[in-house]
């Protein structure tokens, strides 16, 4: 647990304070990039929320989008950002530390 006299709520990302950004962020942090169409459904959502989510982390800093063609056949992927990667890190760190105590 953290020494600070700051409440780790502080360290939140508010990026991440929706479910489908914190969700998409996790998904990519177990990987070094992911297919759009794989990651859309993996968290179960429409190409168009997805599209919107992708736009406003990319925004943020948190993701990278790679677009680029498989023969003739658009191919999106995507990744975090080493800013994004820390930032998760970061995050997750916060959540630790404001659940541990609540214990």
């Amino acid at each position: 647990m953290s020494t600070s006299t700051t409440h780790p709520r502080f360290q939140l990302e508010s990026a991440l304070a929706h479910p489908v950004r914190f969700s998409l962020v996790a998904a990519l942090a177990a990987v070094e990039k992911l297919p759009f169409g794989d990651l859309r459904d993996q968290l179960e959502v429409s190409d168009s929320v997805l599209s919107k989510q992708i736009t406003e982390l990319e925004r943020s800093g948190f993701v990278k989008v790679h677009k680029g063609f498989v023969g003739k056949r658009p191919r999106t992927t995507l990744s975090l950002t080493t800013q994004g990667r820390s930032r998760w890190e970061r995050h997750l760190e916060a959540l630790r530390e404001i659940a541990g105590s609540a214990g």
